[in-house]
């Protein structure tokens, strides 16, 4: 069975490292196996889902990589929601109940201080016309829940193994709220069966909701008459926490994809490999290609216990990835930037962005810092004749050594600092050879260049 599986964020914020992580294991899952990834807008909160963030999440995916290969947006799709609806009706499975919110919330109570789970009484299934008059008579408005039938549900959780719940143990789940819209459940399980999902992906803490979610699953496919239908494989994976314990999410400020891209200075490549290995015994490795990370991918590697999230862990990864890219995974995204100058950069970065400050070094202009112009002042006369090549800098320093006295960092440092102003950066015996030679003797003369 090919492997199709889905990434279905509300367009109600921005993309963070808790719930693209659930994206990134997805894809990998996927495309391991050859598979399809489908990008799933959840819009039916009319109401909180913008446009904008709908843009948002399709411009962070693109820019992971995590391309997809189907797309579907729920709010396209409320005919079909209304269809399935109407057939539950029809057939018993989703019955009208008119408790209100204050009503419901004493119900809760009550079992809470029982030491019980919370466990809708069914008080209202079935429902008399007589009653149901009296409620809308009130003006009540309805709320539809699902009726469980009675006994076990269970199934092989890709994450956590066997699984199972009595669904005597569980409350029927409200689909349609009192104002008629739709929860998530209803639609999210009528896509993935519309959508041909096989493999269902998502955090630990819908695992309850799963069981329930089965119930409704061959419901809907009995509406449908699907025969061969065959179940989705579950995985529910442990929460991840940040470092400090906390929850990840967009209320409390979770990173967002576009902080560490903008501000950051983050490589996709970066993000995805952390997340990809968070809660495996592997840990994040450097790797110049996201093919090379969905082929060694498994989600059998994954432990049980929630891992912790430390975003300070990505800039040293950043690092050891950047400064391993090939010239030609870069050179797109620094006009004229040449082999030679990418090799001789490559091993000070931290961030491809500081790529364009090193660079400015090479071509200039930069402002020389020259404490004692004597000094460079010998040093420019001493510069070996001819094209300059690796043995130049050590040609050349000790030429000026032999002059001057200096030596260490006496005699190092002033070339430095007078050729690019830094007192840091790119080993000057690969960096000298890459500067035009009037520009060296320039520098050296304490001219900007």
């Amino acid at each position: 069975m090919t492997h199709r599986v889905r990434f279905a964020p509300s367009p109600t914020g921005w993309l963070h490292l808790g719930n693209i992580r659930t994206a990134v294991i997805n894809w990998m899952h996927a495309k391991q196996a050859g598979g399809a990834f489908v990008l799933r807008i959840d819009d039916t909160d009319l109401e909180r889902s913008t446009e904008e963030f709908r843009l948002g999440i399709e411009e962070d995916m693109t820019w992971l990589g995590l391309t997809w290969d189907d797309y579907a947006k729920q709010s396209e799709r409320f005919p079909e929601y209304d269809k399935a609806r109407d057939g539950l009706i029809a057939s018993g499975r989703l019955y009208p109940c008119y408790e209100t919110g204050p009503e419901l919330e004493l119900m809760r109570k009550t079992a809470s201080i029982q030491g019980k789970p919370f466990i809708y009484n069914r008080s209202a299934y079935p429902m008399s016309a007589e009653d149901e008059a009296k409620f809308k008579a009130e003006g009540r408005e309805a709320h539809w829940r699902f009726a469980l039938k009675p006994g076990e549900i269970k199934w092989d959780d890709l994450a956590r193994g066997e699984t199972s719940f009595m669904a005597e143990n569980l409350s029927d789940p409200v689909l349609i709220r009192g104002d008629g819209s739709y929860l998530y459940t209803l639609c999210s399980v009528l896509d993935d069966i519309d959508l041909g999902m096989t493999d269902i992906i998502r955090g630990e803490d819908h695992t309850s909701n799963t069981a329930t979610q089965i119930q409704l699953f061959q419901a809907l496919v009995d509406q449908k008459g699907l025969s061969a239908f065959q179940m989705p494989r579950f995985a529910h994976m442990p929460l991840v926490s940040g470092a400090d314990g906390s929850k990840l999410s967009k209320s409390n400020g979770a990173l967002s994809i576009r902080d560490l891209r903008d501000e950051g200075g983050l490589e996709p490549l970066t993000i995805v490999a952390f997340l990809s290995r968070l809660g495996t015994p592997d840990g994040p490795q450097p790797v110049t290609d996201i093919g090379e990370l969905a082929a060694s991918f498994s989600i059998e590697r994954f432990g049980r216990s929630g891992p912790r999230m430390d975003p300070e862990e990505l800039a040293p990864l950043n690092g050891k990835i950047v400064r391993q890219l090939p010239f030609d995974a870069v050179s797109s995204r620094f006009e004229g930037m040449t082999p030679a100058q990418w090799d001789a950069i490559q091993p000070n970065l931290e961030r491809l962005s500081d790529v364009s400050d090193w660079l400015s070094l090479i071509d200039g202009p930069i402002s020389p810092e020259i404490e004692d112009s004597d000094f460079t002042a010998k040093a420019a006369a001493l510069l070996p004749e001819g094209d300059l090549d690796g043995e130049s800098w050590k040609t050349w320093t000790d030429a000026v050594k032999d002059a001057t006295g200096a030596k260490g960092k006496s005699l190092f440092m002033p070339l430095r600092l007078a050729l690019t102003g830094q007192p840091r950066g790119p080993e000057m015996a690969v960096l000298l050879p890459l500067i035009d030679r009037e520009k060296i003797i320039t520098r050296l003369k304490g001219s900007a260049a």
